[in-house]
C-alpha cells in the first residue's frame, strides 16, 4: 500500500530498422483493477500506417488476509465465544508494514463488522486519504458444555 511500484517495458518493433525503447509505468497507491495506462503510438507499426497505441491494464493479485471491496480493504477475523461477549484485541499486520492493535469492547453478534476509519487503500485520485478497514466477525462456539458449564452460563445469564 505504501510501497510504489516500477515496471519497466523493453519490447522491440520494426519500422525499416529494429529499435528498441524503454517505457516506464509509475504504479501509484491505490490504482483499481481495470486502470489503463496508454502510450500513444508506441505500438506495432505496418508500412503505410501509424504505429498502434500501447495499452497496458491493471490487475490485481488476490492477498491472502484483506480483500479490496472499493477503496476499503475487508478482512475476516474469527473469535471465540468468550472472546465475542467480554471483549478481545485484534492484532493485525497492515498492508505497509505497520502492526495494528485494534481494542473490541463491543458484544459481537452475528453479522458484527467493526470499521477502523483510514485504514484502507489509498484513494488514488485524493492523495492523502484513504478507505475504511472492515473487520468482519465470525463467533467460534463451542462443540459442547459440560453439565457444570451449562449450569453456570444459565446462572450468569439468566434464562
Amino acid at each position: 500500500m505504501g510501497e510504489v511500484l516500477y515496471f519497466v517495458i523493453i519490447f522491440e518493433y520494426r519500422q525499416i530498422v529494429p529499435e528498441s525503447e524503454i517505457l516506464t509505468i509509475d504504479v501509484k497507491p491505490g490504482w483499481k483493477k481495470g486502470t489503463k495506462i496508454t502510450f500513444p503510438e508506441k505500438g506495432n507499426e505496418q508500412v503505410n500506417q501509424l504505429p498502434a497505441d500501447l495499452l497496458f491494464i491493471i490487475g490485481e493479485k488476490p492477498h491472502e488476509i484483506y480483500k479490496r471491496d472499493g477503496n476499503d480493504l475487508v478482512v475476516h477475523q474469527k473469535v471465540s465465544l468468550a472472546e465475542a461477549l467480554t471483549g478481545t484485541t485484534i492484532k493485525l499486520a497492515s498492508l505497509d508494514g505497520r502492526d495494528l492493535s485494534v481494542p473490541v469492547t463491543d458484544i459481537i453478534s452475528p453479522g458484527y463488522e467493526l470499521v477502523i476509519a483510514k485504514e484502507g487503500m489509498p484513494i488514488a485520485k485524493e492523495p492523502g486519504r484513504k478507505g475504511n478497514l472492515r473487520i468482519k466477525f465470525e463467533v467460534k462456539f463451542p462443540a459442547r458444555l459440560t453439565p457444570d458449564q451449562q449450569s453456570a452460563l444459565k446462572r450468569i445469564l439468566g434464562d
